[in-house]
């Protein structure tokens, strides 16, 4: 299954001219059967079950094979999965599911309320500190019947039905996880679930296969054979594979940010930006507040407006996205634009880490620390190269170490770096995906909790407020006033609202329809 550039450079020019899916769609083709599905998994993931494991790679991979009781449309529109049906009382603080029937986890067990239950109250309460709170703010859940859940709230919250989705709540099999250690269950590696495609084999730093389940719950789905996830480390032949038909769909970083204009170009390929609308990616440079002088906010102040955003993204992100403002993506609800960072000023940061008390030396230089690069493509390691630049401008030395993305994980779970980069998802409220980084409560050996360590007791409040308030109003209220503090702590260095590429090949179908893009399960995806 090894992709080499000499068998990529034998497939190159050989693509046919191909109809869009939308060209395709509109001429009457109806959906194929057959094929499997080739896709390129960078990097490799150290799990594959979501929720245990949230890096983007697991996210997009074991979406096929784990679902939610939701999905959304790009208007972040609550649609049917799991659960066919819902109701919500008038005062919202009842919530009932109703699920599909004849689903079968890929072990031939049924699926019923019992496994939903167990994966909000136990297994998402356990391992997914974003949702904790949340989860905190139910007061009653029970299962009326095998297929129906009930959900009392102990308040209203309005974004409840948000949380639902795979990538942000997973349904998982309670009787593989029950009664044992989560994170080391065996079935991490090989997950049970009720997706339309089941877990076959994973070669280590080769592929990943799955097939079609064949008792998927849904009649005469998925239209694929399978899915084979390849795992290819160099960026140009990544690109060589997407470019030449070998694989059928990239995402995220798979190729890196300079070979999309010409990848738009190709006749073979289509490439968007859209099916990102529920996550609203957000890359920041973190800093590790227990590492002086990271503890004082004059320094990350200063850090911040060493860093020419709009640079970042026009000349190392081709324009695949936009400047970062604060913490709260402007794709998402209750974004306030009135929360401005300070704009790039060399000058005036050096004069606030002079103030600071970090005076330089003779060197020009006030202190040294390292930066680990997370190992997620070029472009990353491109953003440790800026980042050093920017920082030896106002006198700081970075030394880069590069790791894989199991170290990586691990370091930034456990407190062992003093700086590094991240993206993380919002999910539509920030709620649901922004509280986590900054609340004391979250702070956490655990990947994607508050690892900065970052602690303000008004923020904790003002986040609180947002999570329990009765209206809209109050929300946003609360939510607008701690975007004016962060911006003022700046306790991460918030930097570009990423627009990630999905580029595929013409003959597929289907693959970025949702809200959640290629995170979908893809049931509905076919090879023209």
């Amino acid at each position: 299954m090894t992709i080499t550039r000499r068998h990529l450079l034998a497939g190159m020019g050989t693509a046919p001219l191909l109809l869009s899916a939308s060209e395709a769609l509109a001429q009457g083709i109806q959906p194929k059967r057959g094929g499997t599905l080739n896709v390129i998994l960078n990097p490799e993931p150290p799990i594959l079950q979501i929720g245990v494991n949230n890096q983007t790679p697991t996210l997009i991979c074991g979406t096929k094979i784990t679902q939610g009781l939701l999905k959304f449309s790009p208007s972040l529109e609550p649609l049917p999965e799991l659960a066919k049906s819902w109701t919500v009382s008038p005062d919202g603080l009842e919530y009932v599911f109703r699920l599909q029937e004849n689903v079968k986890w890929h072990d031939g067990r049924p699926f019923t309320a019992e496994d939903v239950l167990y994966s909000v109250m136990t297994f998402n309460r356990e391992i997914a500190p974003r949702l904790r709170g949340v989860i905190a703010g139910i007061a009653e859940a029970t299962a009326p019947d095998p297929l129906t859940v009930r959900f009392v709230l102990k308040q209203a919250f309005q974004p409840f039905l948000l949380c639902f989705d795979a990538t942000a709540l997973p349904i998982v099999a309670k009787h593989v996880y029950e009664g044992g250690d989560i994170r080391s269950n065996p079935a991490n590696a090989k997950p049970v679930g009720t997706g339309p495609f089941r877990f076959v084999e994973w070669q280590r730093g080769n592929f990943i296969k799955m097939e079609r389940f064949a008792d998927y719950w849904k009649p005469q789905q998925p239209y694929l054979d399978g899915i084979l996830w390849r795992v290819i480390p160099d960026g140009q032949s990544r690109r060589l594979a997407i470019e030449s038909g070998q694989v059928q769909l990239t995402t995220a970083t798979d190729i890196e940010p300079f070979d999309i204009p010409a990848l738009r170009q190709a006749p073979n390929l289509n490439v968007t930006t859209k099916g990102w609308e529920y996550f609203s990616p957000l890359f920041w440079f973190e800093l590790n507040h227990r590492v002086k002088p990271f503890d004082d906010r004059r320094v990350r102040q200063a850090m911040s407006m060493a860093l020419d955003r709009s640079f970042i993204v026009n000349r190392l992100w081709f324009g695949l996205g936009k400047p970062a403002t604060g913490p709260v993506a402007s794709t998402t609800r209750f974004h306030d634009a009135t929360a401005k960072l300070a704009p790039f000023d060399v000058a005036k940061a050096r004069a606030l880490l002079d103030e600071a008390g970090l005076k330089p030396n003779g060197q020009g230089m006030r202190g040294a620390f390292k930066y680990v690069i997370p190992p997620y493509g070029e472009i990353w390691t491109r953003m440790g190269e800026y980042f050093r630049q920017a920082m030896r401008q106002i006198g700081f030395e970075v030394t880069l170490e590069s790791t894989d993305a199991g170290t990586w994980a691990a370091r930034i779970a456990n407190w062992d770096y003093e700086a590094t980069s991240n993206v993380l998802y919002q999910y539509g409220d920030p709620t649901l995906g922004v509280e986590r980084s900054y609340v004391s409560s979250n702070i956490q050996k655990i990947l994607f909790t508050n690892t900065a360590g970052y602690s303000n007791p008004k923020v904790d409040e003002l986040f609180a407020k947002a999570r329990t308030a009765a209206t809209e109003a109050e929300r946003r209220t609360a939510f607008s006033d701690v975007q004016k503090i962060l911006v003022e702590d700046m306790p991460l260095l918030w930097v570009v609202e990423v627009n990630y590429p999905s580029v595929t090949d013409k003959r597929l179908n289907n693959a970025v329809q949702l809200g959640t893009g290629v995170h979908a399960c893809f049931d509905d995806v076919f090879l023209a």
